[in-house]
This record gives structure tokens, C-alpha cells and sequence, in this order.
């Protein structure tokens, strides 16, 4: 079986078919750039404690944000004999859930936190070669590079940072003879899921003090968010939203109110009137209409919140 898959291997890279195929393409990339050999059975490499207390350190806040939906996406796929994987950006696991009596063998493949699984090290895999792609993909079976990952399937997907930048990758492995392509499939849904919630989750950390928005959108699962301060400016973007949107990051940088983004705006000039008529409705509505509370929230007179409410119109909720 060695020499057989191996043999594979070097036939579809001599051919064409890099050029149609993203999986053949990664078998050369592991091959001609990282210059591995497909037939080689060495066990996986494992960082020190050291080291991986550094990685872990670098991405505390997104682990911290991602305990949750690693609880939430294991309770879906523990039980069918799957770990799951939280690991860095340079395909390093730094968080992981599995089921205690299945340690051992996860631990000898190499599916343990610490291990080591970007392309350059272990060929085409689910967690390196996502992250080279930047795509959900799964890698089962033989269509892993090296002969000893053979027995694995790996479902992963990228996460993103709340800059828009790729930070983490989510897997979902197994090492069960009897797991389907079609159930790969299915397990595909459920770490998408996971990973954008864990995407929202960290955003919200990022930006604690903001609103955040679901922007208009036609797939309301995407992620896209912005989030929007005080003021009504967008301060922040998910990939998604950036996506969705047309947005990059000097546009982000510059003031841009939420409205006018997300096309609330109407095609006339804002008058200075509508935003303190905006300003008095909110303070009635806060002080469920009572005018004396409602002046006293602004730091106004009840007279003047009274000439106020008279000139622009504005009349108390009932």
C-alpha cells in the first residue's frame, strides 16, 4: 500500500492535472516546493511545551472566544469517533476536545495539541493545506499526501481575525475506517457553523464598546458584521462583511456612517433638525415619556425640552 499510494501520488504530479485539480496542485506543492517524500512514515513532529505555551499565548483572546463552539461542534461529532482542533496559523493545534478513551490513538497520529500540520512539514493535510487555500475543504483518506496520514479524515475551515486576516484554522479528524465521503460532508456543515460563530465571538471581544450590526447580506450566515460606535461610525468589518460590501481597510480607517454603508441613507441633504428630533424621541422613550426626566437625561430645562419638543414636532409616546 505504501509504494502503491505513493506511486499515485508521483503519477498524478508528472501530469496535467495540477492545473484542473486544487488537490493534485497541493500534492505538487508538497512535493516540488516543500520537497517531501509521499512514501515517508515518519510520526508527526510535536513543538516543545515551551514553544507551544508562546503559540498559545499569541492567540489567547481567540481561544478564549472559541471555548463554546469547540464544546458545541465536539457534542456533534464526539460521539462518532472525532476530535476537534483548534490550531494556529501555522497549523499548530493550541486547543483541542476528544473523547478521553480515544486518546491514545489521536495522540499517535499526531492529532494532539503541539503537533505540527502545515503543508511544509506534513504534505497535503485538512489543517495546512486550508490554511495555504484559505478554503473549507476536507482531506480524506488517500488524498492525503503522506502515506501515514492515509487513514485520516480531516474537515477544516479558516477563521478570520476582526481585522479580516486569516488567524486559525477549525478541524474536525477522524481516524475510523468506516467514516463516508458523505458524512465528511455533513461534518463540513457543522464546522463552517462553528467557525463563524467563533469568528463573531472574538469580534464582539474586539470591539466591546460597539454595536454590532448583521449587514444586509443574502446569505444572513456568512458573518458579516460591522461594528458601529457611538457615534454612528462603522469602526470595524469581518472578512464576510469586507467581502459582502466592497470594504478594505483604508476604507475603515476613514470615518464612514453606518447608514450610508449599509444604504439607509436617503438621497437628500441630513438636516441638523432630524438628528435632534432623533436625540429628544430617544430620551422620552428612555424616560418612558416623562418630560422632566427626559430634560434632566440632557442636561436641559423642562421649559426648553418643552420648546424644543414644540418646534421640531415631536410628540410624547403615549
Amino acid at each position: 500500500m505504501t509504494g502503491q499510494h505513493a506511486d499515485r501520488i508521483q503519477a498524478a504530479i508528472a501530469s496535467d492535472a495540477a492545473a484542473t485539480s486544487a488537490l493534485v496542485a497541493s500534492w505538487r506543492r508538497s512535493s516540488n516546493l516543500h520537497r517531501l517524500d509521499p512514501a515517508d512514515r515518519s510520526p508527526a513532529r510535536y513543538l516543545t511545551e515551551l514553544e507551544l505555551g508562546r503559540a498559545r499565548q499569541r492567540v489567547e483572546p481567540l481561544i478564549r472566544a472559541a471555548q463554546p463552539s469547540l464544546d458545541r461542534l465536539y457534542l456533534a461529532v464526539g460521539g462518532v469517533g472525532c476530535c476537534v482542533l483548534l490550531a494556529d496559523r501555522e497549523g499548530v493545534p493550541v486547543e483541542r476536545r476528544g473523547a478521553p478513551a480515544d486518546d491514545e490513538t489521536f495522540h499517535s497520529w499526531g492529532l494532539w495539541t503541539g503537533s505540527v500540520w502545515n503543508e511544509e512539514s506534513q504534505g497535503t493535510n485538512g489543517i495546512g493545506t486550508c490554511l495555504v487555500e484559505q478554503r473549507v475543504l476536507t482531506i480524506h483518506r488517500d488524498q492525503h499526501f503522506h502515506t501515514r496520514n492515509t487513514g485520516l479524515s480531516c474537515t477544516t475551515a479558516p477563521i478570520y481575525d476582526h481585522l479580516g486576516d486569516l488567524v486559525a484554522a477549525l478541524d474536525v479528524s477522524s481516524c475510523r475506517a468506516d467514516l463516508t465521503e458523505a458524512f465528511a460532508n455533513l461534518i463540513s456543515v457543522a464546522v463552517v457553523d462553528a467557525a463563524r460563530r467563533i469568528e463573531a465571538e472574538n469580534f464582539k471581544i474586539a470591539f466591546p464598546k460597539a454595536r454590532i450590526l448583521l449587514a444586509p447580506v443574502g446569505d444572513k450566515g456568512s458573518g458579516a458584521l460591522i461594528a458601529v460606535d457611538a457615534d454612528d461610525l462603522v469602526v470595524g468589518a469581518t472578512r464576510s462583511a469586507r467581502l459582502a460590501l466592497g470594504l478594505t481597510q483604508q476604507c475603515l480607517d476613514k470615518p464612514t456612517p453606518a447608514r450610508d454603508l449599509l444604504g439607509w441613507a436617503e438621497n437628500r441633504p441630513e438636516v441638523l433638525a432630524e438628528a435632534e428630533r432623533s436625540v429628544l424621541q430617544r430620551a422620552l422613550a428612555r424616560a418612558d415619556g416623562n418630560v422632566s426626566a427626559a430634560a434632566q437625561a440632557l442636561g436641559i430645562s423642562r421649559a426648553t425640552l418643552h420648546r424644543k419638543l414644540n418646534r421640531l414636532d415631536v410628540h410624547r409616546p403615549h
